[in-house]
């Protein structure tokens, strides 16, 4: 136990744990799901760093288990520091809580309480063995690294972040329709890294007939590639050849379930087929609600979404967006399509207001990143447009 003059001193050890446990955790965004990600620092009784670890994959060892591994007989009497309240339940490992105690561990310290009923519980258990246990440690900053999963275990849906690209005046091509390319090299490659810390990439038909767009991860090294998500209402955008067929990323078509099996042969072999309800009935486009269901239910916890305007407004109007990510490049077009279009939005009074948390300049470009105000709710019944 710590005297009281030297308590400020271990606080701060403690603090520097947590904050290195939170850039490890970030290290498994991608790779995880539909598990959280984790870091953990274990400090021994002197309060030297003497094992760290992270989750790497689902069905893996969780970061407690590779933080002890490398600590071995320094943890006993010592501190383990973790972003996640330990795991007290066997899947395909077996709890941490246990992991812990069998490693001695005098103190545990993590950030974000587990809310999920299976798994929570460790830090009841660490306690009731007489391990010294506190939560809410730098709690803000893991749960914005886990906030994926956080948000799909809150809302039963994946977390969705609405990335896109414009110019100054808010135009994502010219008059004709060209796009290639308003940002630069420097912010596609970001947008490489986005995708790779995602577990789904999607579409709508509309960009998949103009752009034929690839939406796999190109240029990070050890990336698990993510789903590449079309949702194509009439099954007519995704054709014979398209880019999203060539086996490289798995790949899923949402289609109106009204369609005549015959409407999606073309695609049989070369991509997952899912039908889904339509929205406003007959001619309409596919449910918001329904297309992050499906996904969900595929352990899909986050979905980066690089449609065009149509279909990032249905997902707005569902309010269906965690998060929007903006690319901006220092020019003007004056004409073109806009960034959205339909989001049920008619007067100022129903505004969605943002709350920008980072500006940064990427090469000659700004990204801009913001949350909505009023954090989002469960999508309800809004239709993903069959032009999106």
């Amino acid at each position: 136990m710590a005297t009281e003059a030297a308590a400020p001193a271990v606080r701060e050890r403690e603090r520097d744990a947590m904050r290195r446990a939170v850039a490890l955790s970030a290290r498994g965004l991608g790779s995880t799901s539909p598990n959280p990600v984790v870091g953990c620092v274990v400090l021994d009784a002197a309060g030297h760093v003497v094992g760290e670890g992270w989750h790497r994959r689902a069905g893996g060892p969780h970061a407690e288990v590779h933080a002890l591994a490398e600590a071995g007989e320094s943890a006993r009497g010592g501190t383990a520091v973790v972003t996640l309240e330990p795991c007290d339940h066997t899947g395909r490992t077996g709890p941490c809580s246990r992991a812990l105690l069998d490693a001695g561990v005098a103190r545990v310290v993590y950030a974000v309480a587990d809310p999920t009923p299976a798994a929570r519980g460790g830090a009841a258990t660490l306690a009731a063995a007489g391990v010294d246990t506190e939560g809410g440690l730098l709690a803000e900053e893991a749960a914005e690294v886990n906030a994926p999963w956080l948000t799909a275990v809150r809302l039963g849906r994946p977390y969705v972040r609405w990335k896109y690209a414009a110019t100054l005046d808010g135009r994502t091509a010219a008059a004709d329709g060209t796009s290639r390319w308003i940002t630069s090299g420097a912010a596609r490659a970001d947008v490489h890294r986005l995708r790779a810390e995602a577990d789904a990439v999607l579409v709508g038909s509309g960009t998949a007939r103009a752009d034929d767009p690839h939406l796999a991860v190109r240029g990070v090294p050890g990336a698990v590639q993510p789903l590449r998500v079309v949702a194509d209402t009439e099954a007519r955008a995704v054709r014979p050849g398209a880019r999203v067929l060539d086996g490289e990323a798995p790949t899923l078509v949402a289609v109106a379930d009204d369609l005549p099996e015959a409407a999606t042969a073309h695609l049989d072999g070369h991509a997952e087929v899912v039908r889904l309800p339509r929205a406003g009935g007959p001619g309409g486009g596919l449910d918001v609600a329904a297309l992050l269901t499906a996904l969900h239910d595929r352990a899909v916890r986050s979905v980066l979404l690089e449609g065009g305007a149509t279909l990032a407004g249905a997902f707005v109007a569902a309010r269906a967006v965690d998060r929007v990510t903006a690319y901006l490049a220092p020019a003007l077009l004056g004409a073109g399509p806009a960034a959205l279009a339909g989001a049920g939005i008619a007067t100022i009074a129903d505004v969605l207001r943002l709350t920008v948390t980072a500006v940064e300049r990427i090469g000659p470009d700004l990204r801009i990143d913001a949350v909505p105000a009023v954090p989002a709710a469960p999508a309800p019944a809004v239709h993903v447009s069959k032009e999106s």
